[in-house]
């Protein structure tokens, strides 16, 4: 079957890879459409670091960092949608032709291993892949599994506004406006929040910023977004080296700095300026299970409206030049991958 793989620091459709057999507990399926994440386009410029660097982390649930060799071809794709194709020996699952997606994690007699990168695990950049028959989530309500597919980023956003325990009478700011920006403005107006700010240098994102539910939008080319307003809770969405140091610097006093943001880079931070503000600062990662299903939920009941945010529809033949585009934040915010689709189709 074909897949798209990084290989090199590139991604190449491959047309041989061997069709994915379903043990027990797990479903083959048929995706339907995969998201590009900006941890995709993270690891296909900085995998070598990402390895080391989770090599090194201490204290986890399960240590010894990503099991990748990038020496070997790479499976990615963790935003996906799918059909359920066939289920694994003595499986209880739904039956083919659901509507399903999932958390990105398969489980086997062996443990777990999250579908994120992988040498083995095939992602949503596949025609077929596998799914844990326990983690399966049916797409309600007749919901395209395109709209669907976009479930794994916000929940995302809406972990970090949980995390941040942010009220309705509370100023938030989000600082950067990608995918996972906007996950958190549309969570944000979920939560009740009755003034919500958000800063971009792409006017296109700042555009995408109001259609998901911000107040204000703020041009930092202009000026710093903290002296348009006046936060209680700031929302790091950039990744990029200086800007905590910089928020921690600007952030009025007692505010709350909620760091979703993965900066690659060794990020110095003048410890004085969060010590004389008394700023509390909260690290983010992915989301638990209620979250990821209260998202499906939310995109399913029109809560929150995701079409937006997709800016085009790439097939496998097309993901290479796909994570190349997605470097201009003035073309897309979301590419969906769908498989099905060859050769590449246009934007929307």
């Amino acid at each position: 079957m074909r897949a798209a793989v990084l290989r090199d620091g590139r991604m190449v459709q491959r047309d041989d890879v061997a069709e994915p057999v379903p043990e027990t507990g797990q479903v083959l399926v048929a995706v339907k459409a995969c998201g590009i994440c900006g941890s995709d386009l993270h690891f296909a410029a900085h995998g070598e670091q990402m390895v080391r660097l989770t090599r090194e982390l201490k204290g986890m649930p399960i240590e010894g960092g990503l099991r990748v060799d990038l020496a070997k071809d790479v499976f990615m794709g963790h935003e996906f949608s799918a059909e359920v194709l066939e289920p694994g020996p003595d499986t209880d699952a739904p039956p083919p032709g659901t509507m399903v997606t999932s958390l990105p994690v398969l489980l086997s007699p062996n443990g777990f291993e999250p579908i994120l990168t992988s040498n083995t695990t095939i992602g949503g950049f596949a025609e077929r892949m596998l799914l844990s028959a326990p983690l399966l989530l049916t797409i309600p309500n007749g919901l395209d599994p395109k709209l669907a597919s976009l479930t794994e980023p916000m929940a995302v956003g809406l972990h970090a506004v949980n995390k941040s325990a942010i009220e309705p009478g509370d100023v938030a700011l989000v600082v950067g406006c990608g995918p996972i920006g906007l996950a958190i403005v549309a969570a944000l107006r979920r939560r009740g929040v009755e003034h919500i700010a958000a800063a971009d240098y792409s006017a296109k994102r700042r555009d995408l910023a109001i259609t998901m539910g911000a107040h204000q939008v703020l041009d930092p080319a202009q000026g710093s977004p903290f002296d348009g307003v006046a936060p209680t809770v700031v929302f790091e969405a950039v990744g990029v080296p200086g800007i905590v140091n910089d928020m921690m610097r600007r952030a009025p006093l007692g505010a709350r700095l909620v760091i979703a943001g993965v900066c690659m880079e060794a990020d110095p931070i003048q410890p004085l300026f969060g010590v004389a503000k008394e700023i509390s600062v909260q690290f983010v990662n992915a989301y638990d299970a209620e979250e990821f299903a209260d998202s499906l939920r939310a995109i399913a009941e029109g809560e929150v409206d995701v079409a937006p945010l997709i800016t085009a529809e790439v097939g496998l033949d097309g993901v290479g030049a796909a994570f190349d585009d997605l470097a201009d934040p003035d073309a897309h915010c979301k590419i969906l991958v769908t498989p099905a689709t060859s050769p590449t189709s246009g934007g929307r």
